[in-house]
């Protein structure tokens, strides 16, 4: 079943990975971008969206910003040791959490200021499919078709304007007005979308080695890997149509 949605929004800033001091968007969005919108909709570990088309209907539009951004990242080590100083609170209610994995800013030593190029008014028909992972659901019924079960929520929630998280266009201060469509032929690509653009070599996505499998297949302990690798792709731009689908099989490392 494909399902395709009319994405829109005042800005949206798709980073280039090679440009990270001085952030440069994508004239377009990448799959990947796609997929984790979605997601802010509904998600679960047994399903997968899979990018098949991006209709680009607006002019590709840029514009200079500038952005206070926190110079530090939370702290892995840190976040893990809240966690067990929580467990071992939960038993033992005289014991106190002292680990903060927290940023503060309101010191200002850890504010920097950075340019960024990002895009304007966007507009995007995204056409796609929900594929299963295999790995299901403990509440899930065996007995029902779980990949029709999982298209018809997400019609339903996307319907409904519900989400788990504001769906965003690449950064989480530039949200995204997600509108089921059936047909994108009543939407119009601008004159300048027109013809042929080479795009270049883009980011696809960013992919899991392990594939959502813990360490050894071990569900008990539930540790992952982590590991993760990006993946590129060369589009091209026909009369504002981008045929992901076509392009999926000579996707790079």
């Amino acid at each position: 079943m494909s399902i395709k949605v009319i994405v829109s929004g005042q800005r949206a800033c798709f980073t280039r990975p090679e440009m990270k001091a001085e952030r440069v968007s994508y004239d377009v969005p990448t799959p990947g971008a796609l997929e984790g919108l979605l997601k802010s909709v509904y998600w679960k570990p047994a399903m997968r969206y899979v990018i098949d088309q991006i209709v680009v209907f607006n002019p590709i539009e840029f514009t200079s910003v500038r952005r206070n951004e926190v110079k530090s990242k939370v702290k892995g080590s840190k976040m893990k040791a809240q966690m067990k100083e929580a467990e071992e609170a939960r038993e033992n209610p005289d014991k106190t959490i002292k680990t903060d994995p927290r940023i503060y800013t309101n010191s200002g030593n850890e504010h920097t200021q950075r340019a960024s190029m990002i895009l304007k008014n966007v507009r995007y028909g995204v056409a796609f499919h929900i594929e299963l992972t295999g790995l299901r659901c403990e509440r899930e019924n065996k007995e029902c078709n779980p990949l029709r079960k999982h298209e018809e929520e997400f019609v339903r929630r996307c319907r409904k304007g519900k989400y788990f998280r504001q769906p965003c266009l690449g950064c989480a201060e530039f949200p995204a007005e997600i509108v089921l469509t059936d047909d994108f032929t009543q939407e119009k690509v601008c004159n300048e979308n027109m013809g042929i653009h080479d795009l270049g070599y883009m980011l696809y996505k960013v992919c899991f080695r392990d594939g959502g499998h813990p360490i050894h297949d071990d569900w008990d302990t539930n540790i992952y890997s982590d590991e993760a690798e990006s993946r590129f792709y060369r589009p091209v731009m026909r009369d504002g149509v981008i045929d992901v689908a076509r392009y999926r099989e000579v996707v790079m490392c």
